[in-house]
């Protein structure tokens, strides 16, 4: 019987493919053979745990969140906390073994985009590790967003490439990305940061992710010590998919498993200005971009919509063909947290865990603490603490109107340019 969950050359049920200019074909192509020679290469994945051990710091720990579970009062949430990582998130994961494969195509410049920055100071740090050059694509607003993210890429020795066409944010990145790709094919490898873009990106990124996933749950049953345990549910953010994907790869035979991916729901979807791709029907429809066939968020022409989210992360009009797949299916079940919910379950999980979720992973935490409170007291919650925030601290302070964040802003303003 087929597993309708896995990819088949390159589909995951109707989305994913190659839609790739014909210059870029034979950069697909080599990369393609690749990741099928390294894939079931146990010298490879041994060379990749070596440095997820040494180098990110893996496994990174499930963590109990107690306090938390005693104040609601429902089900038992547990925190795998991928922002312990190295580079304070989960991107550091797939730029690592895409690092390895580039060794292997003995190729010297990588480039990437980013939106919160977390992808490109992950890529940035291996380039430093491994000796390429580096390139990273990022909107001018995404700039401004997260400029201490742009800090240490620069100073890790990435060029980062300001982008002003579009809404300045995520997709106008991916756009000059790979613009770039095609004028410099040949010395040049695209990391793709998330789980999306043109075959065999979304599988690639997926296995270099799944680790995630496997830890948890191998976690979970040594903390519970009771082998056969598994979560009630899984909740993680997505943007375009990578963190929740690699949480959700391992238990998705699981069918007892719930799985909740979490959108941006910016505004409120009902305003327009948000992020989401499900529960959208309106302005959410199959499209071709940006090399694969999936969801986007569309105007009535065809073009993609503007999105807006408090989270550059999650700031993107498409999503992952396989999270389109899994949605089509009813295996993952996709929701929404507005910012406002975001930055109020960011406040709750600093001050009653001594935790700094990301933005990102706020919305997955905002989703968390409404599925706990519905929970009976023997259930287990996993959420995924894909990032850590302090990357957010500009925009968190602003959201909260920190005046003794913008007095000391100012401060240091009057001290470097005079009043």
């Amino acid at each position: 019987m087929k597993n309708i969950y896995e990819n088949v050359n390159g589909y995951f049920g109707d989305f994913g493919g190659v839609y790739v200019p014909e210059v870029l074909l034979p950069a697909i192509e080599e990369t393609q053979n690749v990741w099928d020679e390294v894939k079931n290469d146990n010298s490879f994945w041994k060379e990749y745990l070596h440095h997820a051990k040494t180098f990110i710091g893996r496994p990174s720990p499930l963590y109990f969140a107690e306090n938390l579970t005693k104040k609601i009062g429902g089900g038992k949430i547990y925190v795998k906390r991928e922002d312990l990582n190295h580079t304070g998130a989960h991107k550091i994961n797939n730029a690592l073994g895409q690092a390895l494969l580039v060794k292997r195509m003995g190729k010297t410049r990588i480039i990437t985009e980013t939106g919160a920055g977390q992808n490109g100071v992950a890529v940035a740090t291996v380039c430093a590790k491994f000796g390429f050059d580096c390139t990273v694509y990022m909107g001018e607003e995404d700039i401004a967003r997260q400029r201490p993210n742009v800090f240490w890429m620069e100073n890790l020795g990435a060029k980062v490439v300001p982008v002003t066409s579009g809404t300045k944010t995520l997709k106008d990145a991916v756009n000059e990305a790979l613009r770039d790709w095609i004028t410099n094919v040949e010395d040049t490898h695209y990391m793709i940061g998330s789980a999306l873009g043109a075959a065999p990106f979304p599988e690639m990124v997926k296995e270099f992710q799944k680790i995630i996933g496997q830890e948890a749950k191998s976690q979970l049953r040594e903390l519970e010590n009771n082998p056969e345990i598994l979560p009630n549910k899984l909740i993680a953010c997505v943007g375009g998919g990578s963190n929740s994907i690699g949480l959700f790869s391992d238990f998705i035979p699981n069918e007892n498993v719930e799985l909740i991916g979490v959108e941006a729901g910016g505004d409120g979807v009902e305003t327009g200005k948000h992020a989401a791709r499900f529960g959208n029907e309106k302005d959410a429809k199959i499209g071709i971009v940006q090399g694969y066939k999936s969801i986007f968020l569309q105007t009535k022409d065809g073009q993609l919509r503007e999105t807006s989210s408090v989270s550059a992360g999650l700031d993107y009009a498409g999503i992952g063909p396989e999270h389109a797949h899994l949605q089509k299916i009813g295996r993952v079940k996709y929701t929404n947290a507005t910012d406002k919910e975001a930055i109020s379950a960011l406040k709750t999980v600093m001050k009653h865990e001594g935790m700094i979720p990301a933005l990102e992973s706020s919305h997955a935490w905002a989703e968390t603490l409404k599925q706990a409170k519905k929970m009976d007291s023997d259930e287990i919650v996993i959420v995924n603490q894909s990032g850590r925030g302090d990357k957010d601290i500009f925009i968190v302070a602003d959201a909260l109107a920190d005046e003794k964040w913008f007095d000391f802003l100012r401060g240091k303003a009057s001290v470097y340019f005079g009043k």
